[in-house]
């Protein structure tokens, strides 16, 4: 499901780079670059937040992790800031064009975590609550057996699946540079920020002892998403896109 979420993630970013006069080469190139940084930094919030990891680093269960998704996300936004600007890119609009791809893919990506069983949810007997039997779930992830757990992933899925939808509609009419990128932090830092309320899964961390570290970094997404709302950066006429070569 992650493979899919990047193949399906790229295919729209290039998609909508067209439409915006960028380069389809460096978008891929792009997308490329904020893949393995993003690999990279998951697994590097993944150490940091949770000590059985640390401990554990060589581990299939450790190994198979995919990570903490926030720390993918802001190593791969510095490394794609960097190629941007070595490749004289735009950078917002380059940003609002990598924003609805980003939400895809991880759309996708949670609908694997579901079928692993890993970022479950805490006990809950609501009416939507989802019950894992698989022993490897247990063994792999940690998943609770036999217990009904708030299916967090699939939250996350919809969430991310509605602000992809919507961040498609925002684009062909933003007015603004930087006004999609700025959205999809906003929107993904909200509904994260709650979502964590409902993880059950160990290794939250604790920020000032009365937020996950993952909410933390929610707030400074939402924080940074508006700083962009209120720069309002003008925008900047299209270029001519290259033949494909």
């Amino acid at each position: 499901m992650a493979a899919m979420g990047l193949i399906f993630g790229l295919l729209l970013i290039v998609k909508l780079g067209r439409e915006q006069g960028l380069d389809p080469e460096h978008l891929w190139n792009l997308g490329l670059i904020a893949i393995l940084s993003g690999i990279v930094g998951a697994k590097i919030l993944y150490f940091i937040t949770d000590p059985d990891a640390r401990q554990h680093i060589f581990s299939l269960a450790t190994l198979q992790a995919a990570g903490v998704f926030s720390g993918g996300f802001l190593l791969a936004l510095v490394m794609c800031i960097w190629y941007m600007r070595a490749n004289n890119m735009p950078v917002l609009r380059t940003c609002d064009v990598f924003a609805p791809g980003l939400a895809l893919g991880h759309a996708f990506g949670r609908i694997g975590c579901f079928a692993a069983g890993c970022c479950y949810g805490r006990e809950t007997h609501v009416a939507w609550a989802v019950t894992f039997r698989n022993p490897l779930a247990n063994e792999i992830v940690g998943t609770p057996l036999n217990i009904p757990l708030h299916p967090t992933q699939l939250y996350e899925m919809v969430l991310e699946l509605c602000n992809c939808l919507f961040l498609v509609w925002l684009i062909r009419r933003k007015k603004f540079e930087g006004e999609i990128i700025g959205t999809y932090m906003i929107v993904y830092g909200i509904g994260r920020y709650f979502i964590e309320f409902f993880r059950g899964d160990p290794g939250r961390g604790q920020f000032l002892g009365f937020m996950s570290d993952t909410q933390a970094i929610a707030l400074c997404l939402v924080i940074a998403g508006g700083l962009l709302w209120m720069r309002r950066v003008a925008l900047a006429p299209p270029v001519a896109v290259k033949a494909a070569r």
